[in-house]
Formats: structure tokens, sequence, C-alpha cells
């Protein structure tokens, strides 16, 4: 005989609550889907990207002002057999900063996937900025290479100064992907004349020997990276850094030249505003340059100098792309 009892009522729910859980759950990733596809998490992603290039440099600039180093003498582990430090190092606490810093490339190339992810997503696709956000992915692999090269050269300078102008790259390559990320994909059309363009390819490339030297002054001093051999490369750290400042200056003289030809010959209000921020970033960082030198480098100023590094890579690259537009498919969420 067959049972006409009711089911219990945990019976009857649990299919369509899991059900609905289910239904949910898919709904919540198709929006998210969406919101990618038009670009929605573009420009937070692509922020976020930009400010980890910084605050890795900054991390990066505490290993070497703290003779940090070789806190971790070994590399991919920090200690021989161990990835993370061990009590009986003899390096003291000088291992757990520059473990630290390592521990900052896992977010860093996390967040230079996401952008890479962002703009794979991104409907209609974008070939062309799909190259630019693949350089910063690359570039978080070079360092981890970079790096580990520096450890089993015992910090040589060249490398330490590599490591450094590299991610100087990866932020101009970052802000770069940012500022694209606004713009068409039609080829670039100048809004200034050749003149102008000139004078910005002598202030970039100016601006790259400035912090060419800087590594160089940086090596020469006492913040090399290592407690015990602090000098590496050796210059006298007077003449060095007399050649900076007269890179700087020849920077402040290209700029001031490129603002009077910006305001002068036709440009657009967002080149000028962009040359301005590039003077003050310049000035601000002369003012910290010669006030360190003249009070023996104290380490907030060094770390402080640092940050106004970055900052002129960014200004420099805004100002460089802000010379030219690309209006084919503007991308209104960026």
């Amino acid at each position: 005989m067959t049972s006409t009892a009711p089911r219990p009522s945990g019976a009857r729910t649990a299919e369509p609550s899991a059900a609905s859980s289910g239904t949910a759950g898919s709904g919540l990733r198709a929006r998210l889907l969406e919101g990618a596809r038009q670009g929605r998490w573009l420009r937070p992603v692509l922020v976020a990207n930009l400010v980890a290039q910084v605050v890795i440099v900054i991390t990066g600039g505490v290993v070497r002002l703290t003779g940090s180093g070789l806190g971790c003498p070994d590399w991919p582990t920090c200690a021989a057999g161990s990835i993370a430090p061990v009590v009986h190092q003899a390096e003291g606490f000088h291992k757990y900063i520059e473990f630290g810093n390592r521990l900052l490339t896992g977010p860093v190339g996390i967040l230079a996937v996401a952008a890479l992810v962002a703009v794979l997503l991104l409907r209609p696709a974008r070939p062309r900025l799909r190259l630019v956000a693949a350089l910063p992915l690359v570039g978080v692999l070079a360092q981890a290479v970079i790096g580990g090269i520096t450890v089993h050269t015992d910090l040589s300078p060249i490398t330490v100064s590599t490591h450094f102008l590299v991610s100087m790259g990866l932020i101009a390559v970052s802000t770069l992907l940012l500022l694209r990320a606004g713009e068409g994909d039609g080829a670039p059309r100048p809004v200034v004349p050749t003149a102008v363009r000139t004078l910005a390819v002598a202030l970039s490339v100016t601006t790259a020997a400035v912090l060419v030297v800087g590594t160089v002054v940086t090596g020469s001093g006492p913040h090399s990276g290592d407690v015990d051999q602090p000098a590496r490369y050796g210059f006298d750290p007077r003449t060095v850094s007399w050649l900076h400042a007269d890179l700087v200056l020849l920077l402040v003289g290209l700029l001031i030249g490129l603002l009077v030809a910006l305001h002068i010959a036709p440009s657009t209000p967002t080149a000028r505003r962009r040359g301005w921020w590039v003077l003050g970033v310049v000035l601000v960082q002369g003012l910290i340059g010669y006030v360190q030198y003249a009070t023996d480098l104290p380490v907030l100023l060094v770390a402080l100098h640092m940050l106004g590094a970055c900052l002129l890579v960014v200004a420099v690259t805004a100002l460089w792309v802000s010379l030219r537009e690309r209006t084919d498919e503007l991308v209104s969420a960026a």
C-alpha cells in the first residue's frame, strides 16, 4: 500500500533553497562579469595597480635605508632551506624588513594580473590597450628575477640600480595604462606643434638621466642597502651629487621652456595644467634634495625623495600623454 503521508517540511524546502542559492550565485557572477565588460571596475583596478607600484618602491627604500638588503641572504628562500626568516639567522631585524618587502611582491603581482584581466574582459575588445596592460605583469616577473640576481651578487650596485629603474619604468607604464584606458583606440593625433613635442622628448630623456644618476648617488653614499658595505659604487659622493644637481637644473630649464611653449603655441588646458604639476614636483624634489645633502642624508628625507621620484615619473608620463589624443572608441567608464 502506498503511503500518502506528507513529506517533512524540511524536505519540501531543501531543493528550492539550493536552487535559489545557485540562481543567486549565478546572478551575482553574471552582474560582475557584465560590470567588467562595461569597464565598471577598470579604473579602480588600474589606480590600485599604480599605487601598488609606488608603494613597493617605498618599501624597497626602507630596505635600503635600514641596511637590510641582505637581510634574506638567499633567494628564492630567505635562508637556506626556509622561505621565511628563521630565528637563528645572524641578520637580526634586517631579515624581517627584507622578507616583508618580498611578501609585497605577491599583492603587486595580483594587482598586475587584475589589471590585465580587467582589460581583457572589456567589450568591445581593445587590442591596443591589452598590450599596455600586459607590461606591468611582465615587469613584476622581471623584477622578481632581478631581485634574485641582486641577492646572489651580494647587492651589486648595477643590479640594485637596475631594480630601482625598472620600478620607475613600471610606474610610467602603469600611469600610461590608467590614462590610456580613458582614451579611444584610434591612432594618436598630436595636439601640439612638433617643436613642443621635441621639447617634451628632451624633458623625458633628461628625467631618465636624473633618475639614473640618482641611483649612482645613492650607491655611492651610506644608503646602498648593505649595513656593512654602504658605499658600493666607490664614486666620490660629492661629485656625483653635483652632477645629479646639474641635471636637475637642466630639467628645470627644459620644463620652463616647455611651459612657455605650451602657453604661446596651440595646446590644451590639460597639457598646460600637467606641465605646472611637473614643475611643482621638480621644485619640491629639488628642495628635498638640497636639504638632505646639507643635513647628511637623514632617513626620512631620503624616503621622501624616493616618493618624489615616483611622483615625478607619474607627472612626466601624464604630461607626455596630454600632448596627443585618441578620439576613436572612447571608453566612458574610465
